[in-house]
């Protein structure tokens, strides 16, 4: 299985994530209990709709300084998470690397498209109206996918289609970057060993 475990503490966060890219295949699909524990209800409940979205199998636990607010904590949980994944892809050899989708969430409709290549950068075309979805800062959905991008090298376009609910866009936004991330990091069967460039790297 493509797995691996990362932590990183500083004097604002503590985090700990394990990922797995493949779920072993005497497992039925939700057998496996993703495990998410950020001390956000929002955070969590986005970050459990990606992990079974994706097809990963993932444990976070994290914690911070939220007596200020959410912003370090999902910030850094997205760079770690990026880190995870970056490690767990390894050489990345053999992996579909690029997927696009659109997610209707309800009224909320949200184009994804990335490419897991090893170039970071993110465009992120997201109006919500409301400041905040319970006690989550809705621009920090933002931070969260910079920091994903930064460290896992993913270029990543997020162009909001329709939506008012906050809510439901957010989500859909989450449920879509599971989807399209999981597809770009399954193995291709007619490519299987090979680098996904032409430049013979990444």
């Amino acid at each position: 299985m493509r797995s691996a475990d990362t932590v990183r503490n500083t004097k604002e966060t503590q985090i700990s994530i394990t990922v797995a890219l493949d779920r072993p295949d005497d497992d039925a699909p939700g057998a496996i209990t993703n495990r998410i524990e950020t001390g956000c209800g929002f955070l969590n409940h986005m970050l459990a709709l990606f992990a079974f979205h994706s097809g990963f199998v993932m444990d976070i636990n994290a914690c911070g300084d939220t007596d200020v607010d959410f912003h370090h904590l999902t910030e850094d949980i997205g760079i770690v998470l990026g880190q995870c994944l970056k490690a767990a892809l390894g050489d990345s050899k053999g992996i579909t690397r690029y997927a696009s989708l659109f997610l209707p969430m309800d009224e909320a409709l949200v184009l994804v498209a990335l490419d897991v290549g090893g170039r970071a950068f993110l465009n992120y075309d997201v109006a919500v109206g409301a400041a905040k979805v319970g006690d989550f800062d809705t621009e920090l959905a933002e931070e969260f996918l910079a920091g994903l991008c930064r460290s896992l090298g993913m270029t990543l376009h997020v162009k909001q289609m329709y939506g008012s609910n906050a809510h439901h866009i957010i989500e859909a936004v989450f449920k879509g970057l599971g989807k399209a991330l999981g597809t770009a990091a399954a193995i291709d069967p007619s490519k299987a060993g090979e680098t996904p460039s032409t430049k013979g790297v990444l």
